[in-house]
């Protein structure tokens, strides 16, 4: 299965504090591809809270979501409805 990619905007007014950062993980560490998240030229592992943290993904900000395994299209998919769920806040 080929690395696939796709970036989304972060719509929750709030941008990723530590809330969406443990569900982002929660939602990554479900997948058994390998996800990273890439924002500002920064690139982390998706199912680690502190890199997830250090993206400081503010409100309308892109993030870039990359998996690369045999699920990796579920992995995005599954992330994507996360972050347009607006993580539940709104």
């Amino acid at each position: 299965m080929p690395l696939i990619s796709e970036t989304i905007k972060i719509i929750n007014k709030l941008g990723i504090h530590a809330r969406p950062a443990a569900l982002l993980v929660q939602k990554a560490s479900q997948y058994i591809s390998k996800i990273e998240l890439e924002n500002d030229e920064i690139k982390v592992n998706g199912k680690s809270i502190m890199g997830v943290m250090m993206l400081a993904a503010a409100y309308d900000s892109e993030l870039t979501i990359i998996a690369d395994g045999g699920d990796a299209e579920k992995a995005i998919a599954g992330i994507k409805e996360l972050i347009n769920s607006k993580f539940d806040e709104e």
